[in-house]
């Protein structure tokens, strides 16, 4: 009789692991997930532990809320990391959390998230007349850069102001204290690009 472990064991075993790295991929945090697979933060977050084996209908919802089949969760053959992530238009992701916390007067959309290959995070917003970054949060190492599309910021950046306008793009380090607003009468907008260091 074999006292090793059954070879269901390592299959069950990954399936945390598998709904994590999706989660991840699609930018989504347990709640977020919790909320689209209809199926409680604290059980998302048990299963991606591995502290609970999801029946058949969790994973069933899970799948479906990751736009995953079934099978990339309980196959025993490692799925291959995509190279690439695609955030279609119709699917934008959440802010990437700690962007402008504190803002005002900003409709804003994540466009990329960091994965376990991939660092970097972007937004797209609309910065209405008056809006503004507010407390842009703890200065943490990293860097960020800011392509405006339409309209003009004005950005501060360790305590040098630039006006940043239509076409312009202004690089910086996120480790010095930044902030920016729209002085002007029209909407902006613009494409935030963060990696954090």
């Amino acid at each position: 009789m074999s006292t090793g472990p059954a070879a269901w064991e390592p299959i069950v075993d990954a399936i945390g692991p598998k709904v994590r790295a999706a989660r991840s991929r699609l930018g989504l945090s347990l709640q977020q997930l919790a909320v689209r697979a209809d199926v409680s933060a604290a059980a998302v977050h048990k299963v991606e532990r591995g502290d609970m084996v999801p029946t058949v209908t969790t994973l069933l919802k899970l799948a479906s809320a990751l736009g995953e089949p079934v099978s990339s969760f309980v196959d025993d053959v490692t799925p291959a990391v995509p190279v690439a992530v695609h955030v279609r238009a119709g699917e934008r992701i959440a802010a990437p959390r700690g962007w402008a916390p504190g803002a005002l007067g900003v409709a804003a959309q994540g466009i990329a998230a960091p994965t376990d290959v991939l660092r970097a995070a972007g937004v797209a917003a609309v910065v209405e007349p008056g809006g503004e970054s507010g407390d842009t949060g703890p200065r943490r190492s990293g860097e960020e850069l800011v392509h405006v599309l339409e309209g003009t910021l004005s950005v501060e950046v360790a305590g040098a102001t630039y006006e940043v306008g239509p076409g312009d793009t202004l690089h910086y380090p996120t480790d010095r204290g930044h902030s920016w607003r729209n002085a002007g009468d029209a909407a902006a907008r613009a494409i935030w690009v963060r990696l954090d260091g």
